[in-house]
């Protein structure tokens, strides 16, 4: 019985690729690792015992990723489940813990925000738009729809800004250790800036789709009133700053002595499609020369090795450990991606291949590496450390089911939206041949990429059952064949 869940489970995608370690990730650790995540959340492991952090509200919108394309009734719930500890103005708690229905209310400016990032990527992949009229209570009094929660969290999110226009860091955003820059409740996040434009940009065909233009036009507005703020005041030169102090003093600027770049808001001003090219390939190459290290990239450079009080825990941390410019993997797979969408395919894909744990435990040596070599690890210590290459929090991380989705939606791009899914990869040239099966709303989808050319991106021509097929995205509900049988070549 364990063995037929497990073989139903790991049939939804399989991939063949010139790359065993891509494989092998791949097929069976990533869809594993991304499943136990999944159950488990933060709640116990190694390293966390599962009373003092409970369930984040962001861990579980993220951890949906791996789950939704085997089994979306139970991301469906969990999501259900999720938004009854949002309050009605939008906001959330941090994390709760299921048995009881308490949890904190830290006011991480990050929180509300991945509520519509995981409908998104439910919607996508399902189009089940009912979900959007379920009831949901909020934690405080009364109840709405889900897509009023939705755009209650946004809203939310968008009026907790500064008088220029910049997300308030509060207590912290994705980087918690973040925690002192806005104790005064004036310190901005240029990172939040990103993530909040990209979310609004995410949102924006499903908006449509509901005919929502009253909605849809005050987002509109919102996304370029914040990204003309950004590329005005948070451009240093060579790279974004990350974030300005209650007194406006900048972090992560080339005048600092410590924590001069920080990776996240270079990968994000790409991902969120506000940085424009010249600016992207600025911000990526300054990542490359600063940041690269044996086993991925480094979250910030160089590490803080004296307290700064405004700036929080994050210059309490050993150096080269954790967030304190250790190899942090959610945040190195955020640079492949922003690599990938700026066309640096090999640089991205070098990326990727050294923070395989199959690859990365091999580079150090499995006995310096210490964690299990066939799962991600939260961070692995950093040339910034003399223990350079040790693993730490393996198992329970975001980073699991973002290198399994990068690697199939960018890699070998089967991405999802509200039209169907798109067949757009970007491979090393010398990937000359690729096989994907995936399953995708009921079909199953038998992908053969062709890249005789040798080339990174582009697509020549596609047919499906013999047809050729003209156009982005493949509409499976046109057909009427269970399975599909599609190549690709690329050129």
């Amino acid at each position: 019985e364990v063995k037929a869940y497990w073989d139903h489970y790991l049939s939804h995608v399989k991939v063949k690729t010139p790359n065993e370690s891509f494989n092998l990730m791949l097929n069976v650790w990533n869809q594993y690792q991304s499943a136990v995540t999944f159950d488990m959340a933060r709640n116990s492991g190694y390293y966390h015992g599962g009373l003092l952090f409970g369930t984040g509200m962001r861990d579980q919108f993220q951890d949906i990723l791996g789950m939704v394309i085997v089994d979306p009734k139970r991301v469906r719930d969990r999501m259900l489940n999720a938004l009854r500890f949002q309050f009605a103005d939008g906001s959330t708690l941090h994390n709760f813990f299921k048995l009881t229905d308490h949890g904190e209310r830290t006011h991480h400016s990050d929180t509300p925000l991945w509520i519509p990032f995981g409908l998104i990527e439910y919607i996508n992949e399902t189009h089940d738009f009912s979900i959007l009229d379920e009831v949901v209570p909020f934690y405080d009094e009364g109840k709405a729809t889900v897509y009023e929660h939705m755009v209650l969290a946004l809203d939310f999110a968008i009026s907790d800004c500064s008088e220029r226009r910049l997300p308030l860091i509060r207590k912290g955003d994705w980087n918690d250790t973040l925690d002192h820059i806005g104790p005064k409740g004036k310190g901005e996040t240029i990172w939040g800036a990103f993530f909040l434009c990209y979310v609004l940009d995410k949102t924006f065909e499903l908006l449509e789709h509901k005919k929502d233009s009253a909605v849809k036009n005050r987002w509109e507005r919102a996304y370029n009133q914040i990204a003309a703020v950004v590329n005005d005041i948070a451009w240093d030169g060579k790279w974004y700053v990350r974030a300005f102090r209650d007194n406006g003093q900048v972090v992560g600027s080339e005048s600092m002595k410590q924590g001069k770049i920080f990776l996240n808001t270079q990968s994000w001003s790409v991902i969120s499609k506000v940085a424009g090219k010249e600016r992207a390939d600025s911000a990526l190459k300054s990542c490359l020369e600063h940041l690269e290290n044996k086993t991925g990239m480094q979250i910030c450079w160089p590490a803080y090795r004296e307290v700064e009080d405004n700036i929080g825990l994050i210059s309490r941390c050993v150096p080269g450990k954790k967030e304190n410019g250790a190899v942090f993997n959610h945040a190195s797979s955020w640079f492949v991606l922003a690599g990938i969408m700026n066309g640096q395919v090999e640089d991205a894909f070098r990326i990727y291949n050294k923070m395989m744990p199959v690859n990365s435990s091999n580079s150090v040596g499995i006995d310096n590496y210490e964690t299990e070599p066939y799962v991600y690890s939260e961070y692995v210590t950093s040339k910034e450390h003399e223990t350079e290459g040790q693993a730490s929090h393996s198992w329970l991380t975001g980073s699991s089911v973002w290198m399994y989705r990068i690697g199939l939606d960018w890699i070998l791009g089967l991405r999802t939206s509200l039209l169907g899914i798109k067949i757009d990869p970007s491979i090393p040239k010398d990937w000359d041949k690729v096989q994907v099966t995936r399953k995708y709303r009921g079909k199953t989808l038998n992908i053969t990429i062709d890249n005789s050319a040798g080339v990174n991106h582009g697509v020549e021509k596609q047919t499906i059952n013999g047809k050729e097929f003209i156009g982005d995205w493949i509409d499976v509900e046109k057909f009427d064949e269970g399975e599909l049988e599609v190549k690709v070549i690329m050129g």
